[in-house]
């Protein structure tokens, strides 16, 4: 696959997105942030004539993920995750834990922000640990977040 074909695709995920939250099916939500993710990760994390390799692995492993955790979160669930990221990150000290919870689907997690460091363009950027519990299984990711001019954390790499 070429890069063209995989950046247009990149560029429709959005608009699949909301087809898929109208329609309620977390599991392709989730699936398509799963391979969005893992290619932006195994496009950062190869090189030179691997690059695109990597990256395809990294759509395949994240859709992967993306559709198994998918099947269990639901929009309160992103909201609650997205609302407590958002505020570990700004206000929490390193290694302080955020938790959420949804009372209704009792699907919880935890987010622990790492030191910020200063980037390249002068803003700032944190690694973060991420808990997800589902049904009693929890499930770890990593990830970096910069923080935007508008203030708010935007995710860089997972």
């Amino acid at each position: 696959m070429k890069i063209s074909k995989l950046i247009a695709i990149s560029l429709m995920l959005p608009w699949l997105a909301s087809c898929a939250q109208d329609a309620g099916n977390k599991q392709i939500l989730g699936t398509m942030i799963g391979a969005a993710g893992g290619g932006l990760a195994g496009a950062q994390i190869g090189g030179g004539s691997g690059k695109l390799a990597a990256t395809a692995a990294g759509v395949l492993l994240g859709a992967m993920v993306g559709n198994e955790v998918g099947k269990s979160l639901d929009r309160a669930d992103l909201l609650y995750i997205n609302q407590t990221r958002q505020r570990a990150l700004e206000t929490n000290r390193t290694g302080a834990k955020s938790n959420w919870i949804n009372p209704d689907s009792g699907n919880s997690g935890t987010i622990t922000p790492q030191p910020a460091i200063e980037n390249a363009s002068g803003g700032y950027c944190r690694e973060f640990q991420e808990t997800v519990t589902i049904g009693g299984e929890q499930e770890t990711a990593y990830g970096t977040a910069c923080r935007q001019p508008d203030g708010t954390w935007k995710i860089t790499k997972t």
